[in-house]
């Protein structure tokens, strides 16, 4: 262990762990050791002999736990960004050990005992309001994580969360295979007619990449509707990809999510809740299933008005080329051929103007130096965890430094599928540490010499997760429990969000939308058909997710089934057709978003009975992209605010009150029913 890197705070510029250094041999002792010593951690607090305070408490359980973060921090990424045979048995092993670890914290009743005690007293212990706010989310997470339960539900939680955990690990290798092998292998260039000569070349590396040498393979995106399906014109390719897509670990993962759906019931059930959507959306700014389940039922009626209206339109342009049996997997293709017959708007033609370096320069960046006054470094003499990884310090409009951003693009076959954001260093005054954050995505990486030129949906996502960037980095708080993105699920993607805006702001799209040949700029002409198409698709996009939403809300409000408690009697692809046919989104060209089997927002990551949160966190979206227009401030004067009150304070306040001091109201919906053309 003396030469494991893991051992002591990384030297390099704002603690950034030193990845040329980390082998994948260091992550088992440390990993070991990081639980060993948190352990000893915890038992020198509740070896206190001393009365509980916060102090010797609260204070000193925030301070516990340093080298098990330094090393899961970069572990969990590894395994996600990089996976490889030695991570991934890894991973499958230190899920569950992980969730025992966790358990035997949280329910420590001696050490609960002493948060109990200093709860209690709160009210005489004179704390300044994000101490107090400490303490209150201290003491929820104990209970909500089983510390007041009876001794016999304690120890079938454990069992509960330590086969979630391994079932977990068992759903995500799952899917890595499934989505490896259901990458689609096509013989010739003929077959890809179509797309762009760049992604043609680009699914020949591919080809090679896999072994496949001399054939064309389009991988699969952690998704449904495929970006290949808009512009393939080879119908019987559409389909087979569709297909890939669609079926995925279908009869490996839809008995383990299953599975999964029934032990979060039970586990749900010790706590006194009917279902596990009740549970969790108890700790969340929604309160209630009842509050969730309105809003989604108030949604579908005129989202399937909609996309019938629209469907309609497909089918006839469908019709014009002879096709009598419209499927889903004529939907993208002929809502592109939709798009540019109504709105002359080819998402081709938009693509050369999109390149992904001038986006990231003088887009993102740009945005962020025009709302908030940073600035970006790159930082060629820091490596991060992949080589295709960059590294940009921050700084503020003063100089100041800020902290680091890490990005890693494009897509590999070691990487999970999506898009997302995490921090390797969390920001905390307690430890004095500056953020050190990343976005990941899955860009297909050109050919080399050529540029990645990006989709207008892809441009929207690099905004979008660079929002959560943005939450990370201003995060100014002094715990790290309440630091940046530790906030409720669903209120999460509300500030990433709204970053969103930036991609069409007309200041922001005139610096980077420009051909990456020419550099002549997006045609005014173009820009104004773009605009006036905005609102085109919206009805089946908002079915597609709603359909996910819903089959995510349908699993986790079932109770506990004293008849197929085993979850294995439950079939998988029996109850998304029941759900969407009770819900009304059962239209066969629209398939959900995600499937059960490839949803690894509820069956991976943290979001079950919370895929909600985004629709939620795009009504607190909508209504502040209103507010940056109207309020009459200097666009870096509302930037300033909208950062001070909200997107610095992280959970060190409750969430809606950090909304309601920017906008200075309640949350409305209108905004958000007209951005989807879903009336008043």
């Amino acid at each position: 262990m003396t030469d494991n890197p893991f051992l002591i705070p990384s030297p390099l510029p704002y603690q950034l762990p030193p990845f040329a250094e980390i082998r994948a041999e260091h992550y088992r002792p440390a990993l070991e050791a990081g639980m060993a010593e948190q352990l000893a951690e915890v038992a020198r607090i509740t070896g206190d002999p001393g009365p509980a305070s916060f102090e010797n408490t609260v204070v000193a359980l925030e301070r516990t736990g340093e080298l098990l973060r330094r090393v899961l921090t970069v572990f969990d990424n590894h395994a996600s960004s990089y996976t490889e045979p030695q991570v991934q048995a890894l991973d499958a092993e230190f899920k569950p050990r992980l969730a025992a670890h966790s358990d035997a914290i949280h329910l420590d009743r001696a050490l609960f005992a002493r948060i109990d005690a200093v709860h209690a007293g709160r009210a005489g212990l004179s704390l300044d309001a994000e101490s107090l706010r400490l303490l209150e989310r201290h003491h929820t997470r104990f209970v909500r994580a089983g510390a007041q339960l009876p001794e016999a539900d304690q120890q079938r939680l454990r069992e509960l969360n330590g086969e979630l955990a391994a079932a977990a690990a068992t759903f995500e290798q799952n899917l890595f295979t499934a989505n490896a092998e259901g990458a689609l292998v096509l013989e010739s260039a003929e077959q890809l007619a179509g797309l762009p000569e760049a992604e043609i070349a680009a699914a020949a590396e591919n080809g090679q990449a896999r072994g496949h040498a001399g054939k064309y393979v389009l991988s699969l995106l952690n998704f449904t509707n495929q970006p290949a399906l808009a512009r393939l014109t080879d119908r019987a390719v559409r389909r087979r990809l569709l297909d890939a897509a669609l079926d995925r670990a279908l009869a490996t993962n839809g008995p383990v999510a299953a599975r999964m759906a029934a032990l979060r019931a039970e586990r749900a059930a010790l706590f006194g809740y009917p279902s596990h959507a009740a549970y969790v959306v108890a700790d969340e700014t929604a309160g209630s299933v009842e509050a969730v389940t309105a809003m989604l039922e108030r949604l579908v009626p005129p989202a399937v008005a909609n996309a019938e209206r629209e469907l309609a339109s497909l089918r006839a342009a469908a019709a014009a080329d002879g096709v009598t049996d419209f499927g889903p997997h004529d939907l993208a293709f002929y809502s592109e051929r939709v798009r540019k017959a109504e709105y002359d708007l080819d998402s081709a033609e938009l693509r050369p103007y999109f390149e992904l370096e001038r986006v990231l320069l003088d887009g993102v960046f740009h945005a962020a130096g025009l709302v908030y006054g940073l600035t970006f470094t790159e930082r060629a003499d820091l490596v991060g965890f992949h080589p295709d990884t960059r590294v940009f310090e921050v700084f503020e409009a003063d100089g100041s430094p800020l902290g680091l951003f890490l990005a890693d693009f494009f897509a590999r076959p070691s990487k999970r599928g999506g898009a997302w954001m995490d921090e390797l260093v969390k920001q905390s005054h307690l430890f004095g540490r500056r953020p050190v954050v990343f976005n990941n995505l899955n860009i297909t990486k050109p050919a080399p010499g050529q540029p990645a030129l990006l989709s207008s949906d892809e441009v929207v996502t690099l905004f979008h997760e660079f929002g959560h960037a943005l939450h990370g980095l201003f995060s100014d708080v002094r715990y790290p429990l309440l630091a940046g993105t530790e906030v409720p699920r669903d209120f999460v993607e509300f500030p990433s969000q709204v970053n969103e805006m930036w991609a069409s702001w007309p200041e922001v799209r005139a610096n980077f939308a420009r051909h990456h040949g020419t550099g002549e700029p997006l045609p005014t002409e173009l820009v104004a058909r773009l605009e006036a198409a905005a609102q085109f698709g919206q009805g089946l996009k908002t079915v597609e997710y709603l359909a996910a939403a819903l089959l995510d809300w349908a699993w986790h409000t079932r109770p506990v089934d004293p008849v197929a408690d085993s979850g294995t009697a439950v079939d998988a692809a029996a109850f998304e057709a029941e759900v969407l046919s009770r819900v009304g989104l059962d239209l066969p060209e629209v398939p959900p978003r995600y499937r059960t089997a490839y949803f690894s927002h509820l069956f991976v990551g943290d979001y079950s009975a919370g895929y909600y949160a985004y629709i939620w966190s795009e009504v607190l979206d909508a209504d502040t992209v209103e507010w940056f227009r109207g309020n009459g401030r200097p666009i870096r004067q509302s930037g300033e605010l909208f950062r001070r009150e909200l997107l610095a304070r992280g959970n060190s306040v409750p969430a809606l009150d950090a909304f309601r001091a920017v906008v200075g109201r309640e949350p409305e919906l209108a905004p958000l029913l007209a951005r989807r053309g879903l009336g008043g």
